[in-house]
C-alpha cells in the first residue's frame, strides 16, 4: 500500500495506472476509520484493482460552533484499517492544497442541501460538494465509494455528480452496525458510557417506523414521525434535532410512504454529540 503526503505524487502514480488501462476506485473520508469505512473500502476493491483512500477533516463541512478541532484523528489506525480492507493507495491531503486561502469559488448544492441536516448545519453541503468535487478532480476515480449512513450525502453526491458531468460512478453501501444496532461513527468516541447506552434508541425508533410499515400497521408520514420522534426524546432521552419522512429521489416530504422511494432520516442530540441515522424502504 503506497501512502502519499503531496497530491503530484498521487496524480504521478494514478497516471501510470491509467497508462495500463486499469480501474480505479475511491472512498473519502475523513479519518479514524472504523469497520464502516472498510467495508466502504472492501466494496471498493470489488470494483476496480486500485483503491484510493482519501483521509481529510473537511473544514469547510464544520459551522463555526462545530467539532473540528476536536474531531477524532488517528492516521496510524487510518493506515491499519485501509491496509487490511485491500487499499492501495491512502492519500493524506495537504489543507493548502484543497483549501487554499482565498477559495471563493464553491459548489452549491442547491435544494437537497438546505433540508434535513442540511437546515441544521447551513453550508455543511456546500463544503461537502466542494471537498469531494476537488478528490475527484485528483484521483478522477472510476467508481467512488459512500456509506448509505450518511444518506443525504450519498443523494447529493449523485446529483452533483450527474448535474456537473462527472464520469464517475457512485456507488451506496448499506450501513454498518453496531451489535446493537448503532450505526457505526467516528463520532461515536464522544459518547460517555451512559450516553453511548441510549444511542441504540435512535437506531431502534427507525427499525419500528419500517415494521409499522413492513406489516401495513401505518403509512402516515406524520404519526410514523411522531412516533420514532417519542422514542429517541422519551426512551433515548436525546435532545431531538428532526425526523422525517422524504423521497429517496429529491428529499421532498411524502404524506404517506412510498414504496420504492422512502427515507426516513433522524438526527439527535446525546450529550453533546449529534448523532444521525435513516431506514429507507
Amino acid at each position: 500500500m503506497l501512502v502519499h503526503r503531496r497530491t503530484s505524487d498521487l496524480r504521478a502514480a494514478l497516471a501510470t495506472v491509467r497508462g495500463k488501462g486499469d480501474a480505479v476506485s475511491f472512498v473519502p473520508t475523513m479519518g479514524y476509520l472504523h469497520e464502516g469505512h472498510a467495508a466502504l473500502i472492501r466494496r471498493a476493491a470489488q470494483l476496480a484493482p486500485r483503491v484510493v483512500v482519501s483521509v481529510f477533516v473537511n473544514p469547510l463541512q464544520f459551522g463555526p460552533r462545530e467539532d473540528f478541532e476536536r474531531y477524532p484523528r488517528d492516521p496510524d489506525r487510518d493506515l491499519r484499517v485501509a491496509a487490511g480492507a485491500g487499499a492501495t493507495d491512502v492519500w493524506f491531503p495537504a489543507a493548502s492544497d484543497l483549501t487554499p486561502p482565498g477559495l471563493t469559488v464553491k459548489v452549491e448544492p442547491g435544494p437537497l442541501g438546505r433540508v434535513l441536516c442540511g437546515k441544521s448545519r447551513p453550508g455543511h453541503f456546500r463544503g461537502v460538494c466542494t471537498i469531494v468535487a476537488k478528490l475527484f478532480h485528483v484521483v478522477q476515480p472510476d467508481y467512488a465509494v459512500f456509506g448509505w449512513k450518511d444518506a443525504q450525502q450519498l443523494v447529493i453526491i449523485r446529483r452533483m455528480v450527474a448535474d456537473l458531468d462527472f464520469p464517475v460512478h457512485i456507488e451506496g453501501v448499506e450501513t454498518v452496525r453496531e451489535a446493537d444496532g448503532l450505526a457505526m461513527s467516528s463520532r461515536n468516541s464522544y459518547l460517555s458510557a451512559e450516553e453511548r447506552a441510549r444511542a441504540v434508541w435512535l437506531s431502534r425508533s427507525l427499525f419500528e417506523v419500517r415494521d409499522l410499515v413492513d406489516c401495513g400497521r401505518e403509512r402516515r408520514s406524520r404519526e410514523l414521525e411522531k412516533h420514532a420522534a417519542a422514542m429517541i426524546t422519551q426512551r433515548g432521552g436525546a435532545r431531538l434535532d428532526y425526523v422525517r419522512v422524504v423521497s429517496l429521489d429529491s428529499l421532498r416530504p411524502l404524506r404517506v410512504v412510498e414504496p420504492g422511494n422512502t427515507l426516513v432520516a433522524a438526527a439527535a442530540w446525546f450529550g453533546q454529540t449529534r448523532l444521525i441515522d435513516n431506514v429507507r424502504f
